[in-house]
């Protein structure tokens, strides 16, 4: 039976519940009382039978659960003639179950907007005229028309001059953000300004929302740590209670007081709290671009204490940027730059694209370069406007230039030096570096907040590089030059201090991913196979989305801890004031009723937890009306 027919099967359970309960006092107050106890136990009949197939079935799975105090509840008063409480029992049992499917749902509604969100075609150029394809269709390198309303459908770039978009659905972001031409526009954003020009860059079925959907239709529905927790914790609260009811009866001789302590006892919020407040915290987590694949991983996250981190891609930004240019034949850094990048078009090297990215980010217009040669891993010739331009590493443009390669002993550690040639002369380096990402350091401090009590930074760059990198970020400890598989004994090694999460980006992370606590994936540009060993995936590019998931998971199981100690220690009560004749069986089913709303609505409080700080990306401006 599909979700859809299982709620269905449950509304009607309800309404057959309340039917029974509603005629049966109609006809108590017409002077019929052997009519109404007829029409109760019409009432209750569906509901106890359902509870007991339900039961077998979590037997036979090898599963015992608080079911069984309301199936005796039911059975107890129906056998002493109780009929009104065993139908207001029915009716409270089969709206519980029903508040739970409706607090479950409503706690994943966001990400049901998430699924509900995915384009289905788009508009291309083509031969100086528009197009609808779908996206299946669409290539790295079209050219696409985003109109003011669509949602991108493939990661891209703006080939406008701005762009408006709105990325709330994924990041939580409250205003839409400004882009500039050649800054990546994600898939699954909305363009809340006028229409512009996107360059796809992925194709659908590899960009990020695409990754996004996959994820979530494969979040894990196994039950986290704390359910089966509280599984166990319900054994012990049916002993408690059937001898609280047997004492009851025993002592008193009225067998009505055990029935009554039954009923306060069903059902328990054991088996509501915990589920709901879990899933609710898996929803306002990808709210805010933290996807968490289930329910296991949240609890798990909420109790991390030890923090592995990458440093290329993830605490830095991972691609190189220009720091400074120097100019040594009087030529302009400008001119230096722009020629620099035309030559660069045509090679696929990262530090290539980091050059033509930052001369495009500077609105430089790049002519085509022709006659290109390139020596991989040393540089690229060609020549730009008809000037012979040579780009590389300093020895290799040094020895087509004649010249002597230079001392650079000075740039800091980590740095890449890129020299350019133009007609036959030196003209100048630029120096390049990987930079501490933006918020960082904050991101960190946060963290500390939040109890993680130790922070590492694993790598496999040199000592040196990383430690310039990282200075001043109050790291507990280094860890250089590591291979894949040094990284998973450093996770493993950890674990003596409490559980660990692993956070990186890479195709060289993955293992340490799978091996940590919870592996944490940088989504919107890591590798495919640490998205899929991680546990977590932050579906922005954005190392300060950190902070709030583990400051949502552990919102999330607080609350579901106050949800069950408070249902737990009120249950308790009422069954100690029943056993004492203080509550009669119809007074003590109201009571659990009660109870079981405010738990439910107390763990829906998950739903509503707000991050501390959320900040912009670095290179976007929030507006109001764009």
């Amino acid at each position: 039976m599909g979700q859809t027919g299982t709620d269905r099967f449950k509304t009607a359970i309800l309404l057959l519940a309340a039917t029974g309960l509603i005629a049966g006092l109609a006809l108590r107050l017409a002077g019929r009382a052997d009519l109404a106890s007829l029409a109760w136990l019409i009432g209750v009949a569906p509901a106890l039978i359902a509870l007991v197939v339900e039961i077998l079935r979590s037997l036979r799975a090898g599963e015992v659960g608080l079911d069984i105090v309301a199936a005796l509840s039911m059975s107890a008063a129906l056998v002493f003639g109780e009929t009104l409480a065993a139908a207001v029992v029915a009716v409270m049992y089969s709206g519980g179950t029903f508040l739970e499917a409706f607090a479950e749902g409503r706690a994943r509604a966001e990400m049901h907007d998430l699924l509900s969100r995915v384009p289905r075609s788009a508009t291309r150029h083509h031969n100086g005229g528009l197009e609808e394809v779908p996206l299946d269709e669409i290539a790295p390198g079209d050219r696409l028309l985003i109109r003011q309303g669509d949602v991108v459908p493939v990661d891209g770039m703006v080939a406008s001059e701005t762009a408006f978009v709105d990325t709330s659905a994924l990041t939580g972001e409250s205003l839409p953000v400004r882009l500039a031409r050649g800054a990546d526009a994600m898939s699954g954003s909305t363009n809340a300004g006028e229409a512009f020009d996107l360059t796809a860059t992925r194709e659908a079925k590899d960009s990020t929302y695409a990754g996004i959907v996959r994820l979530v239709e494969e979040a894990q529905a196994s039950k986290a740590p704390m359910s089966r927790l509280a599984d166990r914790w319900s054994l012990g609260f049916l002993a408690v209670t059937v001898a609280i009811a047997f004492a009851a009866w025993w002592f008193t001789g009225d067998p009505i007081r055990a029935v009554a302590v039954l009923v306060v006892a069903t059902p328990c919020p054991l088996i509501l709290a915990v589920p709901v407040a879990l899933v609710a915290g898996l929803s306002r987590a990808a709210h805010f671009g933290v996807l968490i694949k289930g329910a296991g991983p949240l609890e798990t996250m909420a109790r991390i204490r030890t923090l592995i981190i990458d440093k290329t891609g993830t605490l830095t930004d991972g691609r190189p940027q220009i720091v400074s240019i120097d100019s040594h034949d009087g030529m302009a850094e400008d001119d230096i730059l722009r020629l620099a990048a035309s030559l660069d078009q045509a090679s696929q090297h990262p530090v290539a694209q980091a050059i033509v990215a930052a001369a495009k980010a500077r609105g430089f217009s790049l002519p085509v370069p022709s006659d290109v040669a390139e020596i991989p891993g040393e540089g690229v010739a060609g020549h730009v406007e008809g000037r012979k331009v040579i780009v590389g590493g300093d020895a290799f443009v040094a020895s087509r230039v004649g010249r002597r390669p230079g001392d650079h002993s000075a740039i800091a550690a980590g740095s890449v030096l890129v020299a350019v040639a133009v007609d036959g002369h030196m003209a100048g380096h630029l120096v390049m570096s990987d930079p501490l990402r933006e918020g960082a350091g904050a991101m960190l401090r946060g963290l500390r907040r939040e109890g993680i009590g130790r922070i590492l930074l694993a790598t496999g760059d040199r000592a040196d590089v990383a430690e310039r990198v990282t200075e001043g970020l109050g790291l507990d400890g280094l860890r250089a030059g590591l291979t894949p598989d040094q990284k998973v004994l450093l996770v493993l090694s950890e674990r003596k201090h409490g559980p660990v999460m692993m956070v990186g980006d890479g195709v060289n992370d993955a293992p340490a991913l799978a091996a940590a606590d919870v592996g944490v994936a940088m989504g919107a540009r890591g590798a495919a196979a640490s998205a899929e060993a991680a546990d977590v995936v932050l579906l922005v590019d954005r190392i300060d989305r950190l902070g709030p998931g583990i400051e949502i998971a552990r919102g999330a199981r607080r609350i579901a801890v106050e949800s069950v100690v408070a249902g737990i220690g009120l249950s308790v009560m009422g069954m100690i004031a029943a056993a004492f004749g203080y509550l009669t069986p119809v007074q003590g089913a109201l009571l659990q009723e009660v109870i079981d709303v405010a738990v439910i609505l107390n763990a829906l409080r998950a739903l509503r937890i707000t991050p501390r700080a959320m900040p912009l990306p670095a290179g976007t401006e929030e507006i109001e009306n764009p």
